[in-house]
């Protein structure tokens, strides 16, 4: 039987007395010690013994310190009672662990056995607690450093009609979902719902970066990958009637978007175009120009956090060379390929649905950027290929248009559907960028996957959305 001591004076030591009568465990046995007695409901005479003494009195308190105690609480009102309390405990068992309630910020020296409780910042926290889109940190479970946190996920969050299994999880897990007041346990099928409360397990600052996301609502792309555009011109790859299309294309972004736009330019090989480039500059429009010998996969991946990009923007010719590609895809952010067809034009985004989880990882960049630049959108499902995890992913997109007021038009087709779209004028195609698309073009021939084919629509403007971890 385990021994546990109690020393209390005021109300919220006689409150913690009847907290512990009301839950005990009958492994414990508890010596309650108050300067004067209260009156308590419920508590066997079998497990709390109580005594009437000041315990700031070294010969009373000595003892009932003669029995071994596993632990003690002091949680008294009184500053100087609680200090004294404290020194007559180190002086006649001074290695035992002792919780001390402290509304002063009490200094206790080097004495490790000692944890103080500090009362103002519980109440703090706890009023904290109730804040709006203020994250709830577990306090009396596990560390108490924000390794598990409480996140309730708003209406519009771009978590919400998400499959849990299409969530990538890493040094973080959602160990609950709360519905109704209702536990619900995890599944890779289980659905997130409007006004869920999900339970976060992981790293506290990984958790912090999952809750600003889970709070996010549309409308903020190229967030969450980054804040700005970044235009990547390779001169060896493209000559100058390109590079002017680019600027132009990209300056109708910028306008939409309302974000810093960074030219990183590599390979320069022509002083007239690059004095081209400069016209373009302002406050907005920053240039930087690679002369030294360091590796282009060094220069752009540092540029990803010196700039914080959240779109990278290329001509055709640079997103088909099988380095630059591969380059790109480190970056794990979109990657919009221009083609001779203008952006200016753009009625719809269109996304070719796959027999994967992939399209359902992109939907919030999807519905993000249509909404941005007033874009309709289209599904299309080859009906050819096995259906019901496409079945799956449509019913996500079409949960998604109803809460953000946008409709979405989902075409079935007995043909492959890359041949339908090259007869289609003025659309934008959405591409999961995969580790698959890392393969050499000609090997997508032999293959039936439409995500690999991106190619056959090449004369197409194309955005290319990472869903892997990296």
């Amino acid at each position: 039987m385990k021994k546990i001591l109690i020393l209390s004076s005021g109300s919220v030591g006689q409150h913690f007395i009847q907290r512990v009568i009301d839950t005990y465990t009958s492994e414990n046995i508890y010596y309650v010690v108050e300067m004067k007695a209260g009156e308590y409901e419920g508590a066997s005479p079998a497990r709390f013994k109580f005594f009437e003494f000041d315990p700031t009195s070294f010969y009373k308190l000595a003892n009932i310190l003669k029995m071994e105690f596993l632990q003690a609480f002091v949680a008294m009102d009184n500053k100087a009672d609680v200090e004294n309390t404290i020194k007559n405990i180190l002086l006649i068992k001074k290695h035992l662990r002792v919780i001390v309630m402290d509304e002063w910020g009490l200094d206790f020296g080097n004495a490790n056995n000692i944890v103080p409780i500090n009362a103002k910042d519980i109440l703090a926290s706890k009023l904290i607690d109730f804040l709006p889109n203020v994250p709830v940190i577990a306090q009396n479970v596990g560390l108490g450093e924000g390794e598990i946190m409480e996140v309730s996920v708003p209406f519009g969050s771009s978590f919400v009609y998400k499959h849990l299994g299409v969530i990538q999880q890493k040094e973080w897990k959602i160990a609950a979902i709360y519905r109704n007041r209702k536990l619900l346990l995890p599944t890779r099928r289980r659905m997130i719902q409007p006004n869920d409360i999900l339970l976060l397990v992981g790293e506290p600052r990984v958790l912090q970066t999952v809750y600003r996301v889970i709070k996010r609502e549309l409308g903020q792309f190229p967030e969450p990958f980054g804040t700005s555009l970044y235009l990547l011109i390779d001169m060896r790859k493209n000559n100058r009637i390109i590079i002017e299309k680019l600027l132009n294309e990209c300056a109708y972004i910028q306008e939409k978007l309302q974000k810093d736009l960074y030219i990183r330019v590599v390979n320069p090989n022509d002083i007239d175009t690059l004095d081209m480039i400069k016209e373009r500059v302002n406050e907005k429009t920053m240039l930087f120009v690679k002369y030294d010998d360091v590796p282009v996969r060094e220069t752009i991946l540092s540029d990803k956090k010196e700039f914080h990009i959240g779109l990278a923007i290329v001509a055709n010719s640079t997103f088909y060379d099988y380095t630059m590609r591969k380059i790109l895809y480190e970056l794990h952010v979109p990657v919009l390929k221009l083609s001779h067809k203008s952006l200016v034009n753009l009625k719809d985004v269109v996304l070719v649905v796959s027999d994967s989880r992939d399209p359902e990882k992109i939907s919030n960049t999807i519905f993000d950027f249509s909404e941005q630049l007033d874009l309709n959108i289209e599904l299309y499902n080859y009906l050819k290929e096995h259906q019901e995890l496409k079945e799956q992913v449509i019913e996500h997109y079409y949960n998604l248009s109803t809460i953000f007021s946008k409709n979405i038009k989902v075409f079935k087709v007995e043909e492959n559907p890359l041949r339908l779209l090259q007869k289609k004028e003025n659309f934008l195609h959405i591409v999961p960028f995969s580790k698959k698309l890392l393969s050499r073009v000609i090997y997508s021939y032999l293959s039936t996957d439409t995500d690999l084919m991106y190619h056959y629509l090449d004369a197409y403007p194309q955005m290319f959305v990472p869903v892997d971890d990296i």
